[in-house]
């Protein structure tokens, strides 16, 4: 089973994207979207969720969404600060005890497990900040095992 992940979009899906997200079981967008219509184009590869990041206006996303998934609690919320969480966050970690916790915002890539949960930041696919690359993941179960793989993803724009 695997997961496609990504993050802070704003306003463009790199071309190469759905490629990389071929076959997967769901694509998890982490926030900061910015133009709908690009959950449409991920929804043509695999069903998505998606939550609001602090860009984002759209009335139907949800600040922070849950699902089960190869067995496990995914939490996914734009601003997480893994090593220092908000009380809001703590309390949620706390009450819905997710496995996995995917966030964006920081447009870094990031993972780590920390206190038995796995946080996991997929970059930005759509805007680079201090000339990190950007870039895409894709969470794998291997048995009881979790990989995860970022990918660099392509900052050209489609020609018509």
């Amino acid at each position: 089973m695997s997961l496609g992940i990504l993050a802070d979009t704003h306003d463009h899906l790199p071309p190469d994207v759905g490629h990389h997200f071929r076959g997967v079981d769901r694509i998890v967008h982490a926030g900061d979207v910015c133009r709908p219509d690009l959950i449409v184009e991920l929804a043509r590869v695999a069903p998505v969720t998606v939550v609001a990041g602090n860009n984002d206006r759209h009335p139907g996303w949800r600040p922070r969404e849950v699902f089960e998934w190869a067995g496990r609690r995914i939490m996914v919320q734009h601003i997480v600060h893994p090593e220092r969480p908000s009380f809001e966050v703590r309390e949620a970690i706390r009450r819905l005890r997710p496995d996995v916790v995917i966030f964006g915002h920081t447009h870094r890539p990031f993972c780590r497990t920390i206190d038995g949960v796995l946080f996991l930041n997929p970059g930005s696919a759509g805007s680079s900040r201090q000339g990190v690359p950007l870039s895409v993941c894709l969470l794998r179960s291997n048995g009881g095992a979790l990989e995860t793989r970022f990918i660099p993803v392509s900052e050209a724009t489609p020609t018509d």
